[in-house]
């Protein structure tokens, strides 16, 4: 059965659709040439995104190879993809899952000791609704112990705290207080996590 539609508001008027031809990029920049980028995603085809590569340590390397910031200790399985690997850092001893796709046109950080689990999808760019549907990007922080489930999604702008879990499926869509949990679509607050000392 399909969903209903909303009422009509009294006395509102369809406004006319965004002409899409004239959306841009607004202030973006991507911050590299093309050859750079091309570069970058025949490297991230061959030794990061590519299933048969097994080797964690060759993927950060390459990522860090085209200025990622990684710390020690990291693990990233296969099937990652890194929209713009100078933008991004993760801190020590994280975990990033099989699949997991960090789509960050703008600046992207994880903290220390924190999970990105499979297929998971972090972005940092979105569209002005409300007149043009240009680019807009907005920076994306996931803070130290954090745990990102599997497939769960984290929109631009926001920030995760400390010791934060989203449960699977999740859409993170606002900022999400430290030490707790948070699920759903969108993902809400849902209690306390508790943790020994």
């Amino acid at each position: 059965m399909p969903a209903a539609e909303p009422p009509p508001v009294p006395g509102d008027t369809l406004s006319p659709p965004i002409d899409l031809s004239r959306a841009g990029n607004g202030s973006f920049d991507t911050g590299r040439s093309k050859l750079h980028i091309g570069l970058w995603l025949l490297v991230e085809w061959l030794f990061v995104t590519n299933s048969l590569q097994i080797s964690s340590k060759l993927r950060i390397m390459a990522l860090r190879a085209f200025g990622a910031t990684i710390g020690e200790g990291v693990i990233m399985r296969q099937r990652i993809r890194v929209k713009f690997p100078w933008r991004l850092t993760i801190g020590d001893r994280c975990w990033i899952g099989e699949g997991v796709w960090i789509h960050n046109q703008g600046e992207l950080t994880i903290g220390a000791d924190t999970v990105i689990s499979q297929e998971s999808f972090l972005t940092t760019g979105s569209h002005d609704l409300r007149a043009t549907m240009d680019l807009v990007i907005t920076p994306v922080h996931i803070g130290s112990g954090v745990w990102v489930t599997s497939r769960c999604m984290v929109l631009s702008g926001v920030e995760i705290g400390d010791n934060a879990v989203i449960l699977p499926g999740s859409v993170v869509d606002r900022s999400v207080e430290a030490q707790s949990i948070y699920g759903g679509v969108p993902a809400r607050f849902v209690k306390r996590r508790e943790m020994d000392t």
